[in-house]
């Protein structure tokens, strides 16, 4: 089976007004998984999903995931990035629920996120199911492109309706 990965980040990266700061994405995954409900997960905002640019490529890999020909391996750096080792956290299937759905942004000043062929939503609500405050993710996302499409890959069967 093909393993596609996913990292996720552990401090804030250098651009952000919290940069160096541990980000607890680990326990907010953990937080959003159905399997891993127990005193340690609590987080005040769960990551029920992750929004990465190149819409094309991850729905590309979701499509071999949907087969059953692929899973998703949620990890982390141990140190720097790109520098230390992964840990894994978890790997997901189909069977897990986990999915992607395309969103663009309309007014990119303002950040209005829009769900193709669905319906908007608030950033506040997309920001805290990032595993975000909304000051966070407005942050964090200030030096996306926010002209082209971008990824929101699920980790449960949550989706934007």
């Amino acid at each position: 089976m093909k393993t596609y990965v996913l990292t996720l980040s552990k401090v804030f990266p250098a651009y952000h007004r919290r940069k160096g700061e541990p980000t607890n994405f680990r326990a907010a995954f953990n937080a959003g998984q159905p399997f891993k409900k127990d005193a340690d997960t609590f987080c005040e905002f769960p990551k029920l999903h992750t929004i990465r640019g190149n819409y094309e490529l991850w729905e590309k890999r979701f499509e071999q995931i949907e087969r059953g020909e692929a899973q998703l391996s949620i990890r982390q750096w141990s140190g720097k990035p790109y520098q230390s080792k992964q840990e894994i956290i978890c790997n997901l299937t189909k069977a897990d629920g986990i999915g992607i759905q395309k969103m663009v942004v309309a007014g990119c000043a303002t950040i209005h996120p829009k769900f193709v062929g669905e319906c908007s939503v608030n950033c506040k609500t997309l920001a805290h199911n990032d595993g975000l405050s909304e000051v966070d993710w407005r942050n964090w996302f200030d030096r996306y492109d926010l002209t082209e499409p971008l990824a929101v890959i699920h980790f449960t069967k949550f989706r934007y309706r």
